[in-house]
């Protein structure tokens, strides 16, 4: 008889977090004044081929690649009442970043850094941060969207850090930021280590079909529309 065996979750899976510490001694190395904002003021968008040390790209990487199925959610689009599934719109699984969990706090940590950094030189006024991991397997995409719509979203800065080594333009799951007339303005390969940055309510861009499966970072700086002690709109 053929015993089924229940998926298990990896997270905080103590093999997981010491190879994670190995390589990181538990925080990313991340120096703002090392790298050149200047074009996020100017144009709106940004674009780091190099991020983090590569061992702390790749360890980010080994910690995707091997949660559990039980670590990850189809992802929906809209959010609170208006949220939905559509996998004709988008068909990739994200699973939140959660401070408890010490790796995914390590990358919680250097981007609340950035976000302070961002506050002191462009007067951002930005409140916090969210993000989710992404994961898309051969066959997924997510068709044209924008993160946001004027005035009616908290979601200010969009984030995006791919963490795949070794991606081919043959491997698809380019992310394509347009601008005016759906000009295409970049055509970013998810290769590791890539950090790119936009305005959340600016450009319309889309994931192509992924040849092989693709991870990267989601996240989102967000002003502080809230009333009283709730963030609004919560994620």
């Amino acid at each position: 008889m053929t015993q089924s065996l229940t998926p298990t979750s990896n997270l905080d899976n103590p093999a997981l977090t010491d190879a994670f510490y190995d390589a990181t001694g538990g925080a990313l190395t991340f120096d703002p004044e090392q790298f050149d904002f200047s074009p996020l003021a100017e144009r709106g968008y940004v674009i780091f081929p190099e991020f983090l040390p590569k061992d702390e790209a790749q360890a980010l990487f080994n910690y995707a690649q091997n949660l559990g199925e039980p670590d990850w959610n189809i992802a929906g689009i809209g959010r609170e009442q208006q949220h939905t599934v559509n996998t004709r719109v988008r068909s990739d699984q994200i699973r939140w970043l959660h401070p408890e969990h010490a790796i995914e706090q390590s990358y919680l940590s250097t981007m609340d850094t950035l976000r302070q950094y961002l506050n002191r030189r462009f007067f951002m006024g930005l409140f916090d941060y969210e993000c989710h991991l992404a994961r898309y397997q051969p066959g997924a995409f997510y068709k044209k969207h924008l993160d946001a719509f004027k005035g009616r979203s908290n979601r200010v800065l969009t984030t995006v850090f791919y963490l795949n080594p070794e991606w081919t333009p043959n491997d698809g799951g380019e992310l394509i930021i347009y601008g005016e007339s759906d000009t295409v303005l970049e055509t970013v390969l998810p290769q590791q280590n890539t950090l790119v940055m936009f305005l959340s309510d600016t450009f319309v861009h889309e994931v192509q079909v992924a040849h092989k499966e693709r991870f990267s970072i989601t996240g989102w700086f967000r002003h502080n529309t809230s009333l009283g002690p709730r963030i609004d709109p919560p994620r």
